[in-house]
């Protein structure tokens, strides 16, 4: 039966998908509207992480990825990117207890080539306080592409291969997903992506093959729990057949 949350009336639990990804896109354009700085915009669309995990975790998602940092943002304003290190940092070292309280455990998805040492050490003592959190894994792709990390799993099979640990006809999908950054973790059910943007910008390429694709012109820092439930409720609606037809 549905139910009312908030003020909402919500779906079934066995409505909601297990994973959600989630491109944040659109805080510059947001502050840029407005009058403020591009500093404003990414610090309003911090609030809206907080409150996303939140009532992701409140309502039953067990898995939430967000893309935070692209391998291409490194091009952005040098000014930009030190802000937007400094503010990880600090977020990172205020959240992550109260988060782990909560039951949500971080896990970091891409690349650590290339990443500050200060900010891998935030990284790091994030992951090590919500490491046994079990109710909610929440998947902060930093530094991350989906080629490369495609690129990485050839690598690594092709090392097994190598050593004599895996032969080429044993390479299936299940092979391929369990060297990917999210091996052991379903793929994504929805994808929902903010300020109008229509694509999918080297985000989990492989894991979003079969999954429900949300697009909003909402900026990120207008993207509040109401929009999430708009999300969420267009994705009940949605028939999922994974290439097969209706029986």
């Amino acid at each position: 039966m549905p139910r009312l949350w908030r003020g909402f009336l919500f779906m079934d639990k066995d409505q909601l998908p297990r994973h959600v990804a989630i491109i944040m896109d659109g805080n510059g354009r947001w502050a840029k509207a407005r009058g403020m700085s591009r500093t404003q915009g990414h610090l309003e669309g911090v609030k809206r992480v907080e409150e996303i995990i939140k009532t992701a975790r409140d309502i039953g998602i067990k898995f939430l990825t967000i893309y935070a940092f692209s391998t291409e943002n490194w091009s952005r304003p040098q000014d930009e990117v030190s802000m937007i290190m400094r503010t990880f940092i600090s977020v990172l070292g205020q959240k992550a207890k109260e988060l782990s309280k909560k039951g949500v455990r971080i896990h970091f998805i891409g690349r650590r080539q290339g990443v500050p040492k200060d900010v891998l050490k935030a990284m790091d003592e994030a992951a090590g306080i919500t490491m046994a959190s079990t109710t909610m894994t929440l998947n902060i792709a930093f530094n991350y592409g989906a080629r490369s990390e495609i690129i990485d799993a050839v690598k690594s099979i092709a090392h097994q291969v190598g050593e004599g640990k895996l032969k080429t006809d044993e390479i299936d999908e299940k092979v391929i997903s369990s060297h990917l950054y999210t091996k052991g973790q379903p793929d994504p059910d929805l994808l929902i992506r903010t300020s109008g943007e229509e694509r999918i910008s080297n985000f989990l390429l492989w894991q979003l093959s079969y999954a429900e694709l949300y697009f909003t012109e909402k900026c990120w820092p207008e993207f509040n729990e109401e929009e999430f439930f708009k999300a969420l409720g267009i994705y009940a609606q949605r028939e999922r057949r994974w290439g097969g037809v209706k029986v």
